[in-house]
This record gives structure tokens, sequence and C-alpha cells, in this order.
């Protein structure tokens, strides 16, 4: 029978043997990975100094600035209005736009609903 030898060694042909050797290389190669990033992580240079805290006596009290409003313009612009177009024309909507008006956001709730319009 012929045998298969490399460096006096046997090799062996069997697969099962094989995926065992090199998933044990990869679990191996992970977790020394793991830990290098944990070390990076400890040793981290660019990480800020902790300042000390100094007590000091407590400051009078500041009045504050007075806040500058902003003028908010005032409808959608028309980019926006663009951009939501297009959004609808690549989702392969027909017919027009008729409004685009921003809605009142209700997190949870409105992707409950239109979850259910979806499924419907």
């Amino acid at each position: 029978m012929f045998e298969v030898k490399f460096m006096g060694h046997p090799v062996t042909t069997n697969p099962f043997i094989i995926m065992l050797i090199n998933m044990t290389v990869v679990f191996i190669v992970l977790v020394v990975l793991m830990y290098v990033i944990k070390l990076i992580h400890y040793v981290d240079p660019t990480k800020p100094k902790e300042q000390p805290v100094a007590e000091t006596a407590p400051a009078k009290e500041a009045t504050p600035a007075p806040v500058k409003e902003e003028e908010i313009p005032v409808g959608i612009p028309d980019e926006v209005i663009a951009a939501i177009a297009a959004a609808l024309a690549a989702m392969g909507t027909s017919g027009e736009i008729r409004a685009v008006r921003p809605v009142d956001r209700q997190g949870w709730k409105v992707s409950g609903r239109m979850n259910a319009f979806n499924r419907g």
C-alpha cells in the first residue's frame, strides 16, 4: 500500500480531521486578535487624559445671554421635494405627487402601522 509522508510524518486525507485542524487554527487566531484589540484599547494613546477635578468656590449666578431667534424657512426646500419625488419614482409608484408635508413623528406607533399596512 502507498503511504504519503511529509517530512517523515504521515499526511491525513480525512476531511473531518482537516476541518477540525482548520477550525482550531481559526479560533485560536480570533482569540489572539481579541486580546490584541483589548490591549490596544487599554494602551490607547489617543484617549484623552482625565483631568483632576479641582474644587472651586461656588460661582455667582451668571445671567444667560440673550438667545437670537433664527428665521425658520417656511415650507419645504425644493431640493427636499425633488429628493422625495426621485425616491418615489425609484420605488415604482405611479401618478403625481400632490402634497409634501412633514408628519408628526411618533416612532414605534407609526412603524407598527406601516408594518400592518404593508402586510395587508
